[in-house]
């Protein structure tokens, strides 16, 4: 055979790898190009529009040099004979297409991501796919349009790409052996060069990237394929409790934590649990209250007009003058599962999964459900929907809840939506369960569903705020709202309420968004403890979901050992100190303390800022402690997890019930 007819073989075979690159390229620039434009005000913002595109052209190789690798190296068992040709030259063609339709997907999917999460589709993007039922309803139900249109873009564009490979590239003689064998080497150094994109020691990755103070812009120089593979090769390589922020070692950081918990160091008698102390109930009574959180979903401050946000909430606008509202309350994280976290067990988060799905919290994980358990508690978790969502189920059955009410228990609901059953059925049944008569103190923890897209809830029960079409977030909020202000009214009138401390409280925003490194704004959510007993009043100070769980034990008269580093709010000396805030988001954490935030990024240094209390974070001088005491919280976190500190001694008879409630004279914040 002629060297020309040998070279003619062997780019009839290349072919096919040359037209998928070409459609991939084409594909990521007409995606980055409409991105973009779509946020052409924050890309001007942080001057990257140049950097966005060129970076871009660069990940995108970087792309195609990982997805070409594969049918470059098999080039020597399917290019060498007519059978390998034709059926292996088909599987070849097969995975171009998959891989092809696979960058067209995510791409069509990421407006709508960013526009829920400011952020390409990551980890959170995959981990979703393991709910499909959820997944899908949600889809349907709010992106049915878009559902729709992604389905057939996606299908003629890989219907176009099949039969262009099959017309314009399809080899029918085998290359020589000795041709493949000499060929394979070079190509594929070229794919691992395009792959790492650089001779230096590490290859790039997302910190290449990471030039502006705004995340998400730049997210756009990446392409969505290339991050969730990226993440998910992260999330298999790191250990369970997430990466390191910075250097320090477990003793300095413990020493630090200890120091930040205000209480005094005598008190940690455990050289097993480091943060293990006995917490004294501020209250003083004859028996102690029952507990119940109240956790909605996704309802954040700028929904809530009491704390200046929209007039979505008159119902939670008029308890926040009954009961102790929290002015500048902030979540720990953006999805449920990290209040969930924040709030039953008072754990910190990291750029881990919550606590809540990783396996080493499974079992004798604290949680304050355990400590009122072995307080006497009848201990609850009522929820609308399906509690296995997030692991949840499992999560509370195996440390200290007694049982769970989730979708299947709700014989005739009212509305059943996409996410279960509405708000106003979950109270009714909430209510159903505190009414019960009983020996014993219950803690409850009442999860909503309702404000959670595509914003499904029964007619007739609101006026709607936007009349162009019932099913928006806003909308949701004043159905959540309305059901709220129901459920409390009803409990008014029964025998609980005068023994029930309850706190409602969100599990995060709506949308956690921002050209910020981290939008402080939108983690700020409402928090407001109100029942039997209660002064009204208003906490000044920052507050973290953190603290909830301390103060709670405090107020309802329960005196215990646990390893909780929040504080007990209720204290005196915490009505006058600035507050503190710990915030993950995505892999950037957040140490706040007043208005300095010091922020906490992977593989580069800390950066301390001031919140200006609105929209802005303005860089101020490091102030080194502050920037040590945010490392060591992050740093605890994961030594905790890792090493299974975060636990009650056995055997776990030091729990004690004190038998005393919430007064009029137990210490409170400032009034209105």
């Amino acid at each position: 055979m002629s060297l020309r007819a040998e070279a003619r073989n062997a780019l009839l075979y290349l072919r096919p790898l040359a037209l998928f690159g070409a459609a991939v390229l084409v594909v990521l620039t007409v995606s980055r190009i409409v991105l973009v434009l779509w946020q052409l005000e924050r890309v001007r913002a942080v001057e990257m529009v140049g950097n966005v595109f060129v970076l871009g052209l660069r990940f995108d190789f970087v792309l195609l040099g990982a997805l070409l690798a594969l049918p470059v190296l098999l080039m020597p068992f399917v290019a060498t004979s007519r059978f390998m040709l034709r059926w292996g030259g088909l599987l070849v063609r097969g995975y171009l297409v998959a891989c092809f339709a696979l960058v067209l997907f995510v791409e069509l999917a990421t407006p709508s991501f960013i526009n829920q999460y400011d952020s390409r589709p990551n980890r959170l993007f995959v981990e979703y796919l393991i709910y499909p039922k959820e997944v899908v309803s949600t889809l349907v139900g709010g992106y049915g349009f878009q559902v729709l249109g992604a389905a057939i873009a996606v299908v003629v564009a890989s219907v176009w790409l099949w039969r262009r490979m099959r017309a314009k590239a399809h080899a029918t003689q085998p290359v020589n052996v000795v041709t493949a064998l000499a060929l394979t080497p070079v190509l594929f150094i070229l794919c691992f060069l395009a792959g790492r994109s650089t001779l230096e020691h590490r290859a790039v990755n997302p910190s290449t990237v990471a030039i502006s103070r705004d995340p998400m812009v730049n997210e756009l120089a990446l392409n969505s394929f290339y991050l969730i593979g990226y993440e998910l090769e992260e999330m298999g390589a790191e250990p369970e409790g997430g990466f390191r922020y910075g250097s320090m070692s477990d003793e300095e950081a413990v020493r630090r934590v200890r120091a930040e918990m205000r209480v005094p160091l005598e008190s940690f008698a455990s050289k097993e649990i480091p943060t293990l102390h006995p917490q004294v109930a501020t209250a003083q009574g004859e028996k102690p209250k029952n507990l119940v959180i109240v956790l909605e979903e996704s309802l954040g401050a700028e929904f809530v007009g009491a704390l200046g946000g929209l007039p979505l909430t008159p119902r939670l606008d008029a308890l926040s003058r009954e009961g102790w509202w929290f002015k500048d309350m902030y979540a720990t994280g953006t999805r449920s599962v990290r209040g969930l976290e924040a709030l039953t067990t008072g754990f910190t988060p990291t750029p881990a999964q919550s606590v809540v799905k990783l396996s080493r919290s499974q079992r004798d994980f604290f949680s304050i459900a355990r400590v009122l358990r072995n307080a006497g508690y009848d201990t609850s978790f009522i929820y609308g929907g399906e509690s296995q969502f997030d692991n949840m189920r499992r999560f509370f059955m195996n440390n200290g809840f007694d049982f769970v009410v989730d979708e299947k228990d709700y014989e005739h609901p009212v509305f059943r939506g996409s996410w279960g059953v509405a708000d106003e059925d979950l109270f009714t049944r909430a209510d159903e369960e505190f009414s019960k008569p009983r020996p014993k103190p219950f803690f409850s923890l009442v999860f909503t569903t309702s404000n959670h897209s595509p914003y499904e809830y029964p007619d007739g029960r609101i006026e709607l705020y936007d009349t162009s079409s019932p099913h928006t977030v806003n909308n949701a909020v004043k159905y959540a709202d309305h059901a709220l202000g129901e459920f409390f009214a009803r409990a008014r009138t029964k025998p609980y309420w005068k023994d029930t401390i309850f706190l409602v409280v969100a599990d995060h925003n709506s949308r956690v968004y921002g050209a910020s490194l981290v939008p402080v704004e939108h983690f700020h959510i409402p928090a407001l403890i109100l029942g039997g007993g209660v002064e009204a009043g208003v906490y000044e100070p920052v507050a973290s979901q953190i603290d909830m769980p301390p103060t709670l034990l405090s107020m309802i008269g329960v005196s215990s050992e646990h390893p909780m580093i929040g504080h007990d709010l209720t204290r005196p000396e915490f009505a006058s100190w600035p507050g503190r805030a710990i915030m993950q988001y995505g892999d950037t954490q957040g140490y706040m303390l007043g208005r300095d935030i010091v922020v906490l990024r992977k593989d580069l240094p800390p950066a301390t800022f001031r919140y200006d209390g609105a929209t802005s974070l303005q860089p101020i001088a490091e102030d080194p402690e502050l920037v040590a005491t945010a490392i060591a919280h992050a740093t605890w976190t994961s030594v905790t997890y890792e090493q299974l500190l975060y636990r009650l001694p056995e055997p776990r008879s030091a729990t004690k019930l004190s038998l005393s409630t919430p007064s009029a004279a137990q210490p409170r914040a400032r009034e209105n």
